[in-house]
């Protein structure tokens, strides 16, 4: 349901307050986030929980971008596959 998270009915407000967060973090248009989407977002998160949401959704934006980057198909990795070999 998460796909449908605009439409499914069991969303709390401060679920859909991030991921509509997280969705406007990871798809920046017109080089920032909607007011609309901050405004909500703010009103259900401290700023130091805003901010604590964003390192969390940038950082899997990164992880995301170096496994496409390196062709990883989802889900196949292995804990330690890329560990140094001594």
């Amino acid at each position: 349901m998460l796909n449908a998270w605009r439409e499914a009915p069991f969303y709390t407000d401060r679920e859909r307050a991030a991921l509509a967060w997280a969705e406007a973090v990871t798809k920046i248009t017109n080089r920032n986030v909607p007011d609309e989407v901050y405004n909500d977002v703010i009103k259900q998160f401290t700023e130091e929980e805003l901010i604590d949401l964003t390192l969390a959704v940038t950082t899997i934006n990164t992880y995301n971008r170096i496994n496409i980057a390196f062709k990883i198909p989802g889900g196949s990795y292995t804990v330690g596959q890329h560990a140094v070999q001594v």
